[in-house]
């Protein structure tokens, strides 16, 4: 399938041309300029463009639609330069753009804002430029003014970075103020492209001498300089290993100077050439699928492919170590071998290397990685890759929906109930798998979501038949799916009463296993050493002075931290309401449970998995990587462990607090609960043997541990769409959430209940609140929030969305609520 890219009609010259270009800025709409007549044939749609907007700022935006009629009510500015020979955005993704922004209630402009690589985002830059008309005369200036103009004089133009420089200062800008105010210069904006090809530097040997015979006579009648002798034979002997040869891997394995190599080619021995490089490293494509599918992979394989042929979108419910990810790759190796391209999403990039290995393994250079680790120019590489069909499969994160695909085939949703495919700050608030599927419809392509545990909202598509599903319930290889018993915390008996860390029971299941070679997971959903201190004298809680939350105490750095805002703060040693140094830990984290294992294992190589503990760009590779190779036996760690994990050697999880799992004030706590303690669960016993899951909870009657120790998600979906159903939340209705955020409370309480009182006219039956969250203060921000609750009609919905937009243009008027950040967020996870 080609990609869509009409030729553009342009009026006649002596006709007016106009562009609507889209900012990456929250404006409300999208921009009109016009079309100077010697640009008319450069300008394309998905190009971007060089435009003025407010007094002096220039901005590249993308050109969305080009027309001859004049808009009414204001003049349009010209645009003042094309910067794409070719466009840069297809017609799908402006598609796709426009639908988010309607959908998500954001503007286009956040969508472009989020959707190209910050490199194809030109920044505004100030350029200071000298005044001829001032003259040279500068006898009245102050000595920093002085320095500048005479700086001005010599180079006529000056960036503020180089008046830092001059002046050794970084504030610069009341010199400059003085200077434009005294008419010694003047600024002008200039955009500046940020992206950079990469250059290398290869050392080629002279055409001449490829000839055996003379490259021969050329060495025995070598006279002086025997130090460019040594560096010809190095980099003889390396160019025969390596094949081509750079001039820094040479410089570096000879010992020599750049000076010798200089002296080869001026003797024209040697010759430089400078080449455009990838950032990333390029692996050769292959298709090479070792494995055979089980029979009933194989049954699951053949209907995916038939219902395909019917339905658009399929759920694959596969339960843990069924081997999902092996029909992936036989979909894959299908698409790959017709030419077209898939788009495998993974919820979070940096806690699945293992997949990326395993279909590198595959599929080599057919793979391009793409997520918002990489550099802002290695991300170029890739999109402009993609854009050029030089790519048929790309892995990433949900950024990566956002790539110019040519012939988009099959987009495969991997853990597509995971939160994280939802974006939370800033706009657009867009759930990525949902998107994707709008996507993959602009291409009649196929989407498969996979999970061992769906959301409640795609098992109910699938079941009401919107969607279609196949189900694969045995794990791969015959082996068992682990036994999950529970562990009454309450009948542990501590002395200090603390809560239950690691239970006697789980203790000995643990030296049990590490006996027997086998390796442990552990599993807490909080980090850090202890979630909250309190006072044991007079029960003082330090509190965050930006947020209403208390501080998670982290042992190793001495320090306090709120996990909303991050800010630090350091340990406090005495009570600073009773002055009492005697502090009470409760509860436990990653943290603190390491240290609990280092005193109970002394022997026992024990790594943690969290936020604070794997930084950087491979830390968590590096980490994955050790214990897969048996090089740590415990492993502690967060929702990190949980996902995209394949070990040999697990023979053992523990879930150490399941009561915090099922205590959250939201309505999906059930299925988040099941999900996690499910997916931590099929870490265990993948091979060989059955598999040993402990829960620590004080509450083993909870229902939802019943169904997770039986792997029943099916008697857990209908114990769901029963509470659900009662109280009109999704499946069974649409939701719309409305934040209000100020500095003071009573501004933030005052808009919302303005936004209520109107949208109670149409809108009463459905609507909630307002009301305070359980976090009511997140970096000084007081914060209300409103609940819609609308029923899946697409027309109350796009109307109830338009009545919100309006309201919030009205009070973006009033001077009362100008300052009150109002938040939509359609469909809040």
């Amino acid at each position: 399938m080609n990609d869509i890219n009409p030729t553009i009609s342009f009026p006649s010259p002596a006709a007016a041309a106009y562009a609507e270009v889209i900012m990456a800025l929250a404006l409300p709409k999208t921009y009109t300029y016009s079309v100077p007549a010697h640009l008319m044939g450069k300008l394309q749609k998905g190009s971007r463009v060089e435009a003025g907007l407010g007094k002096n700022k220039r901005y590249a935006g993308i050109v969305k639609r080009i027309f001859s009629e004049k808009p009414a009510g204001f003049n349009p500015r010209d645009i003042y330069a094309v910067l794409d020979e070719e466009p840069l955005v297809n017609e799908r993704q402006l598609q796709l753009w426009e639908w988010i922004a309607d959908y998500y209630m954001c503007s286009e402009g956040e969508v472009m804002a989020a959707a190209l690589p910050s490199n194809f985002k030109l920044s505004s830059e100030t350029i200071v430029v000298y005044n001829e008309e001032y003259g040279e005369n500068f006898s009245e200036l102050e000595h920093d003014e002085y320095l500048v103009a005479e700086a001005l004089l010599i180079k006529k133009e000056l960036k503020l970075t180089e008046i830092q420089q001059i002046l050794d200062v970084s504030h610069v800008y009341p010199v400059v103020k003085r200077l434009i105010e005294k008419k010694v210069c003047w600024v002008w904006e200039s955009l500046k492209e940020k992206y950079k090809p990469k250059f290398d530097t290869y050392v080629v040997l002279n055409e001449i001498y490829r000839d055996e015979e003379k490259l021969e006579a050329l060495l025995n009648d070598w006279g002086r300089a025997p130090k460019q002798l040594e560096l010809l034979l190095g980099y003889l002997h390396l160019q025969k290993t390596d094949g081509e040869v750079t001039q820094s891997e040479l410089l570096k394995k000879s010992g020599a100077s750049a000076a010798q190599l200089k002296g080869l080619e001026s003797k024209n021995i040697l010759r430089l050439e400078k080449r455009r490089m990838d950032r990333l490293p390029q692996l050769a494509p292959q298709v090479n699928i070792d494995f055979e599918l089980s029979p009933a992979q194989l049954v699951c394989f053949e209907k995916i492919k038939q219902h395909f042929a019917e339905k658009p979108v399929c759920l694959l419910q596969g339960v843990t170590s069924s081997g999902k990810t092996q029909i992936y790759i036989k979909l894959i190796e299908e698409f790959i071998k017709s030419g077209r391209q898939v788009l495998y999403l993974l919820p979070e990039i940096a806690l699945t290397s293992q997949v990326i290995r395993r279909l590198q393994k595959h599929f080599g250079g057919y793979i391009a990685i793409y997520h918002s680790r990489f550099s802002s120019n290695e991300r170029v590489e890739i999109w402009n890759k993609v854009r050029h069909n030089e790519v048929k499969v790309v892995i990433g994160a949900r950024s990566s929906l956002f790539l110019p695909f040519h012939d988009l085939a099959l987009v495969i949703a991997d853990e597509e109930q995971d939160a994280s495919y939802k974006q939370q700050e800033p706009a657009p608030r867009y759930n990525a798998r949902d998107a994707a599927i709008y996507y993959a419809s602009l291409f009649d392509a196929n989407v498969l979501l996979g999970s061992a545990t769906p959301s409640i909202e795609t098992n109910f598509n699938a079941v009401s038949g919107k969607y279609a599903k196949v189900e694969l319930n045995e794990r791969f290889g015959g082996i068992e799916l682990p036994e999950i018993k529970l562990i009454d915390t309450r009948k542990v008996v501590r002395k200090d009463r603390a809560k239950v860390m690691i239970s006697p029971a789980l203790q000995e299941a643990m030296e049990d296993s590490l006996i027997r070679k086998r390796q442990v997971i552990l599993f807490q959903n909080r980090r850090g050493y202890s979630p909250y201190l309190i006072c044991g004298v007079c029960g003082f809680i330090p509190h965050c002075t930006n947020c209403d939350v208390t501080l998670t105490y982290h042992k190793m750095m001495q320090r306090m931290q709120c996990h909303y805002c991050g800010t630090t703060y350091p340990k406090l040693i005495t009570c600073p309401a009773c002055g009492s140094s005697k502090w009470v830990e409760r509860n436990f984290g990653t943290e603190r449970i390491e240290e609990e294992l280092r005193e109970i294992f002394p022997k026992t190589r024990i790594a943690r998995m969290d936020m604070d503990s794997v930084k950087g760009k491979t830390a968590h590779d590096a980490l994955i990587q050790q214990f897969e190779q048996q090089s740590i036996d415990v492993l502690v760690g967060t929702q990190m462990v949980v996902k995209g994990l394949d070990f040999d050697h697990v023979s053992l999880v523990g879930v150490l607090d399941a009561d915090g799992l099922l205590s959250f004030a939201d309505f999906r706590v059930n299925e988040r609960a099941f999900q996690l303690m499910e997916q931590v669960s099929g870490r265990a016993g993948r091979k060989k043997e059955k598999g040993l899951v402990l829960i620590q909870t004080s509450n083993p009657e909870h229902p939802v541990l019943g169904f997770v120790q039986n792997h029943d998600f099916e008697s857990l979906y209908q114990f769901e769409l029963v509470g659900r159903k009662n109280f009109f939340y999704p499946p069974f209705s649409r939701l719309i959430q409305l934040v209000f955020r100020h500095k003071t409370k009573d501004d933030a309480e005052s808009a919302a209940n303005f936004m209520a009182n109107t949208l109670k006219i149409e809108f009463g039956s459905y609507l909630v609140g307002p009301a305070e969250p359980v976090v009511s203060r997140v970096r000084n921000q007081y914060l209300y929030e409103l609940l819609l609750k609308l029923p899946r009609d697409g027309s109350v919905i796009r109307h109830c969305k338009l009545v919100i937009q309006q309201q919030m243009a009205i009070m973006a008027s009033d001077r009362k609520f100008r300052t009150v950040d109002i938040v939509p967020d359609v469909d809040p996870i």
